[in-house]
């Protein structure tokens, strides 16, 4: 029976017509499992996952490996991207169980949802036999097969409540003195900088060995703590790290955006994926590189990168897809390499010269049958030339066998998302990304949000019927702040308000920290509450920056209050990893930071007034908050009671709502801002 033929996720779609019987997760799958008295098999991947491909065409679309598992077992698919609940409680087991982690992710279960053996890839013939030991332990031993699947499920359970408090123990201990709670985050700060210096690959940028991800979270700390402190070093890694991943077979030299990950430490041979989030965060975090050092390559690879997300993954309905796949025509990374030949028959022998030079494409190859990524490791002379030659590569790979596009919209990745369109399209003056991060914000208020709640998924203009989890409510609410500060529009304060609040009552956990799920959500062998980082801010992070950026604008203590408190854990998780504690870290230097809050005010339509609030995204310190528009806006309190300055537009600079003299140039503004962030200098108002 084809269970799966229905399903919003493109990832379920892929296996729809496996021979394998797969159910979707669900009551119904582990309620077949009992009255059968079989063991339940969770395989869990995404729609981009190379080796989810592999085990797919190996095992689950043979169907002698798939009648083995329809006779042994029932089959259970998940869409990770879909059920990240789902994922990160039996990832936990798994990574427990194994030592580590990964997709396709398997994981066999007794019907009561409780694990007994987890893996990832299984190659075909190893896969068959484990099947069929499963199956026999089933029969065979079944008292002892549930008893490990219950003490590994207690134990999941008391690891998770352990971990919880041991961060909390290790934390701020709650909401304390503003003198103390500075402190602390000076402390943290200063101690993840010095250890992340320790991990810093100084010839190829990055951290640690290969494989290497984009530190995407830690290079926004870094730029930060850099603009707050003057530290060389935090610089120096930003700045380092950022080159060569844009220099890199990471990044799309051709079209722009860059793959989830590199195979080796140079940044030269990509895993092939590309993902919404990622290419979010970066384009961010270049365009904040670029606030910084005036870089032209930072400020090249973030509109390039917000380009190819609306190039790539925009849908008809005014959402962002997911992702794109690594494979085309069955092989990974076949849309993206070149080999001299190719080269040489798209632009002639001269130009073709010319470009295996620049891209550094060789005979031998640098990925698989002699194949290159493209790389740009210097920049030619002849600038226009390659310009040229980059249209007509582009336009030759376009006609290419395309990679899958996994198109359900993620509502914490659009969130990301629009933040990122919203920001660069008002500092890089182009208006089309600032339409596009509304038309992202209006998907996400109309289609995904009921009430107060959110829906994680939709597809084809449908809204799914996954709950949304804390990041959702974090990076929207994030999303609609950001918008708010570049259109003016009073509208997206006042959602992302009803998204926090929802926040705070649905996933608090009493004592200032947070759940990934809603208290009404499914209940799991475990309620997931995971505050490090992963691919994406942990939903701990992220949230505790939306309070913490909602409380500047409105002057709402209670929210404040819930930032700091959800900070608390930060020390800890810095401590062991500072890592995985980038998000974190980076909204304490906006605290640090005040954040400052920046007010424009004046007609939207003149020019005096559009200049100063240019000048404040682009001059602003970190994590600052800008509000736009009308003095007498009453949906946005921080514009509440400043008007025109001699009939002039005119910027205050302020914090907790107490401002320096107001201001009406531009140039005025960037002293008044730069004031506000010099290292070591205490902020003190100079007006009212």
């Amino acid at each position: 029976m084809n269970r799966l033929k229905d399903a919003t996720s493109p990832y379920l779609l892929q296996h729809a017509d496996n021979p394998v019987d797969w159910w979707p997760w669900g009551d119904q799958a582990f309620a077949e499992a009992a009255r059968r008295d079989v063991p339940v098999m969770l395989s869990v991947g995404y729609a981009a996952c190379h080796w989810c491909h592999v085990m797919a065409h190996e095992s689950f679309d043979d169907p002698e490996t798939a009648a083995l598992l329809n006779e042994h077992l029932v089959a259970v698919k998940v869409d990770r991207e879909e059920r990240p609940d789902v994922d990160s409680v039996y990832m936990t087991a798994t990574q427990a169980m194994t030592g580590q982690g990964g997709w396709p992710m398997t994981v066999f279960m007794t019907p009561d949802r409780e694990p007994f053996f987890c893996g990832t890839y299984f190659p075909r013939d190893q896969f068959r036999q484990l099947v069929l030991n499963v199956s026999r332990a089933w029969r065979t031993q079944r008292d002892g097969v549930t008893a490990q699947a219950s003490q590994i499920t207690t134990a999941l359970a008391a690891n998770a409540a352990e971990v919880t408090q041991a961060l909390r123990a290790g934390g701020l201990g709650g909401v304390g003195v503003q003198g103390e709670t500075d402190a602390r985050f000076r402390q943290v700060t200063h101690a993840s900088v010095t250890a992340l210096e320790r991990d810093f690959d100084t010839v190829d940028g990055g951290f640690g060995r290969a494989p290497k991800f984009p530190p995407s979270m830690v290079l926004e700390f870094l730029l930060r703590y850099h603009r707050r402190t003057g530290a060389s070093a935090a610089l120096r890694m930003a700045e380092g790290t950022c080159e060569a991943m844009a220099r890199g077979g990471i990044y799309d030299q051709l079209g722009g955006g860059f793959a989830r990950y590199s195979t080796d430490a140079g940044w030269a041979v990509p895993h092939f994926e590309k993902m919404l989030y990622d290419n979010a965060l970066l384009s961010r975090v270049y365009a904040n590189l670029w606030r910084r050092s005036g870089s032209a390559l930072s400020r090249r690879v973030a509109v390039e990168t917000c380009t190819w997300m609306l190039t790539e993954l925009s849908t008809p309905d005014g959402g962002l897809a997911a992702s794109l796949d690594a494979d085309s025509d069955g092989e990974e990374g076949k849309f993206y390499v070149w080999r001299p030949a190719e080269l040489d028959a798209v632009l002639g022998p001269q130009d073709g010269e010319f470009a295996a030079r620049v891209f550094g494409v060789t005979a031998t190859g640098t990925f698989e049958r002699g194949a290159s990524v493209l790389q740009r490791r210097a920049e030619p002379e002849d600038t226009g030339r390659l310009d040229r030659i980059r249209r007509v590569l582009l336009a030759a790979r376009d006609g290419r066998v395309r990679p899958g596009r996994d198109d359900k919209v993620v509502a914490a990745w659009n969130g990301l998302a629009l933040s990122a369109l919203a920001e660069c399209g008002l500092l890089f003056g182009q208006p089309h990304f600032v339409a596009a991060a509304q038309a992202a914000a209006s998907w996400l208020a109309d289609v995904h949000m009921r009430g107060n709640r959110l829906t994680r998924t939709s597809r084809g203009g449908h809204p799914g019927d996954t709950a949304g989890i804390l990041e959702d409510y974090a990076c929207v609410a994030e999303g609609f702040l950001t918008l708010s500060r570049v259109t003016g529009e009073g509208r997206w304060l006042e959602l992302a308000g009803r998204l926090l609040d929802t926040a705070l009552s649905d996933f608090g956990d009493g004592e200032g920290g947070f759940y990934d799920t809603a208290a009404d959500g499914e209940a799991l062998i475990f309620r997931p509450a995971d505050a490090a980082d992963n691919a994406t801010p942990s939903g701990t992070s992220a949230v505790a920056g939306a309070l913490l950026s909602y409380s500047a604008l409105t002057g709402s203590a209670r929210h404040r209050e819930a930032a700091e408190a959800a900070l608390g854990v930060l020390p800890a998780i810095a401590a062991r990893y500072p890592r995985a504690a980038g998000a974190g870290l980076a909204v304490a230097e906006a605290w640090l930071a005040g954040p400052s809050e920046i007010a424009i005010v004046g007609d939207p339509d003149d020019e005096r007034t559009r200049a100063l609030h240019q000048t404040a995204l682009r001059a602003a310190p970190p994590g600052a908050v800008l509000a736009f528009g009308d003095g007498d806006a009453a949906d946005v309190p921080l514009l509440a009671g400043r008007g025109l300055i001699d009939e002039a537009p005119a910027a205050y600079v302020c914090r907790k709502f107490t401002c320096q003299a107001p201001v009406t140039t531009p140039e005025q503004l960037e002293q008044a801002l730069a004031r506000t962030s010099e290292p070591g200098r205490d902020w003190t108002p100079g007006g009212s």
